[in-house]
């Protein structure tokens, strides 16, 4: 073939590949798909709502490039074996929450939830502008992870009871379900500790293996049937005043991804974070109305009680201070809930009672 033949033949290939490019989405040929698990059984109201929601805007977002799917707890690996899944590269992210694997490292409470912590606004703030982040990146780092917030309950509930709290000594040899610092905290009042997935809570409460439980809210635990065991449900908790979910992915498939997919991953989790505490805002007050409705008794923990988990929070989040890594999340987290609450109490606080005391709410 002589140079101007071979210059036709490529000038032709060559417009066959252009009008096939433009036929076709350039990425289509590196289209992938990340399989995501969670510590959520498949259903449960508000939390594997989350999960799906992360996984189908992931998908949506990027056309395409990435399929995410989701694997709820027990399809693939156990609620408890999400962490170690991903860490191992068995699977490629999870959602959940982190106080399940405190025997991981105890600073993880911290990027989930400690006893008399963050809401949600407080843990956005210090996530996002007083280095939260950059403690999750390295802490996480270690276990070859990379977190990022991806939804939150906003306050939950101090549970459900087969007997009425009047006193810390009413904890004694109470079999009561409660993960992470919070189970520790009521340990030390002398409660039996389990620390069961959610999918677990309901059977275990109706056979009596449990006393009493605490799981999300109003919404979430009507969903889980909580009231059809009992009517005693403490609607105030101090364990989790706004728990954090997790979006986690392997780092190093988090690095595989291209910086425009990494970008759509992290506006998705930030999406989610909204997306799933407006979600549960939306359904618990009419649920309070419905469990009230049927007879659940509306009860708060006497002060006394109050005093008693503030003395054991206080012990058990001072406890793991001689991890050098625990203790600079521990002094960032509580130099940046100082700063907030003085704030919140001294606006939204005032504003708050005094709209609740002039419109009548």
């Amino acid at each position: 073939m002589d140079r101007r033949s071979f210059l036709r033949a490529t000038t032709a290939g060559g417009a066959a590949a252009a009008a096939s490019a433009l036929a076709a989405p350039a990425y289509a040929q590196g289209r992938r798909t990340l399989t995501l698990v969670t510590t959520w059984a498949r259903g449960l109201a508000g939390v594997h709502d989350s999960a799906q929601y992360c996984a189908d805007q992931i998908t949506a977002a990027t056309d395409g490039q990435i399929t995410v799917d989701l694997k709820a707890a027990g399809e693939l690996v156990g609620a408890f074996e999400v962490f170690d899944a991903v860490s191992s590269g068995q699977a490629d992210m999870y959602h959940g929450v982190d106080y399940y694997f405190l025997g991981q490292h105890p600073a993880l409470s911290f990027f989930s939830q400690m006893p008399f912590g963050m809401n949600f606004m407080e843990y956005a703030n210090w996530i996002n502008h007083e280095g939260g982040q950059e403690l999750s990146d390295e802490l996480y780092s270690i276990f070859g992870l990379k977190a990022m917030s991806a939804g939150n309950t906003g306050p939950q509930s101090g549970g459900w009871f087969a007997k009425e709290i009047n006193s810390a000594a009413d904890f004694e040899g109470l079999k009561f379900r409660m993960p992470g610092q919070g189970g520790q905290v009521m340990g030390k009042l002398g409660a039996s500790v389990q620390n069961l997935p959610g999918g677990e809570v309901y059977q275990a409460l109706s056979s009596g293996a449990i006393d009493g439980t605490e799981w999300i809210g109003p919404w979430a635990d009507e969903k889980a049937g909580f009231q059809e065991i009992t009517k005693i449900y403490y609607t105030g908790g101090f364990h989790e005043p706004g728990p954090n979910l997790n979006l986690t992915m392997n780092l190093d498939v988090y690095e595989s991804l291209t910086p425009v997919q990494q970008k759509i991953v992290e506006q998705v989790t930030r999406a989610s974070n909204i997306w799933t505490m407006s979600l549960f805002m939306a359904n618990n007050s009419s649920a309070l109305q419905r469990l009230q409705s049927g007879g659940v008794r509306l009860m708060e923990f006497p002060d006394e009680v109050w005093d008693a988990f503030g003395t054991a929070s206080k012990e058990v989040t001072a406890e793991p201070m001689g991890d050098e890594l625990y203790k600079r999340c521990y002094d960032s987290y509580m130099a940046s809930l100082a700063s907030s609450a003085t704030w919140i109490a001294r606006s939204e606080g005032t504003f708050s009672a005094q709209r609740n005391r002039v419109m009548g709410l």
